[in-house]
């Protein structure tokens, strides 16, 4: 059986790393009186697990002109910026309000 130590060093990684991955059940271990240890076999057939994995790369999404985004700009700004409906008051501005109180 293989001490986390021994085990990093195999692997190539931080102790601290192997114990959060065993404390979420993502390398096969054993615990021990509170002591971690990895069975060389089992951790073998772990890492052969990954290497059967086919890797296939995720299907290619054509790009879109860029028109079609553009449009799509235009199409959210109109959407957000829109005059506020039934709202008559004008809006304030400093000069008229002097003109209104009949200020020189």
């Amino acid at each position: 059986m293989l001490t986390v130590k021994e085990l990093s060093a195999w692997l190539n990684i931080k102790p601290s790393t192997l114990y959060l991955w065993a404390s979420q059940n993502k390398i096969p271990c054993r615990r021990i009186h509170g002591l971690l240890r990895f069975e060389p076999e089992a951790i073998q057939a772990w890492l052969n697990g990954f290497a059967a994995t086919p890797t296939h790369r995720p299907p290619c999404v054509p790009r879109h002109k860029a028109g079609d985004v553009d449009h799509l700009i235009v199409e959210a700004k109109r959407a957000i910026y829109t005059p506020r409906h039934g709202e008559t008051r004008p809006t304030a501005s400093p000069l008229g309000k002097e003109n209104n109180d009949g200020a020189r």
